[in-house]
C-alpha cells in the first residue's frame, strides 16, 4: 500500500496529468493495485508453464505427469482471478497437454 502511494505522489510531481475528481484519483490507485496483482498472476503462470517445460524437455514422463495437473490449476487460478479468459487457458492447458502426450 505504501508503494501504491508513492507511485501516486510520484505521479502528482510528475508531468503526467493527475484528475482532480476524487472517485478518478481514487480509480487511479484501484488500477495500480489491481494491475500489480495481474502481473504477479500473470508471472505465476508464465514461472508454472516453463517449469513444466523443462520438465518435458528433460525427458522425465514420471515427473511430466505429476506436474501438469499443477500446472493446470495454477491456470485455473488465474482464470478464476479474471486476469486469463476461459478459452486462453483452455488453449494453454491443451498445448501442454499435446507436448506431454508427445513425450516417449
Amino acid at each position: 500500500m505504501i508503494k501504491l502511494l508513492k507511485n501516486f505522489i510520484d505521479t502528482l510531481k510528475g508531468e503526467i496529468k493527475v484528475p482532480n475528481i476524487k472517485s478518478a484519483k481514487k480509480r487511479v490507485l484501484v488500477t495500480e493495485k489491481k494491475t500489480m496483482r495481474n502481473r504477479v498472476v500473470k508471472t505465476q503462470v508464465k514461472n508454472a508453464m516453463k517449469k513444466f517445460l523443462a520438465v518435458v524437455e528433460s525427458g522425465d514422463k514420471a515427473a511430466a505427469t505429476a506436474m501438469f495437473p499443477e500446472t493446470c490449476s495454477v491456470i485455473d487460478g488465474a482464470v478464476s482471478k479474471g486476469v486469463l479468459k476461459k478459452n486462453t487457458a483452455a488453449n494453454k492447458k491443451s498445448g501442454l497437454a499435446k507436448r506431454l502426450n508427445e513425450m516417449e
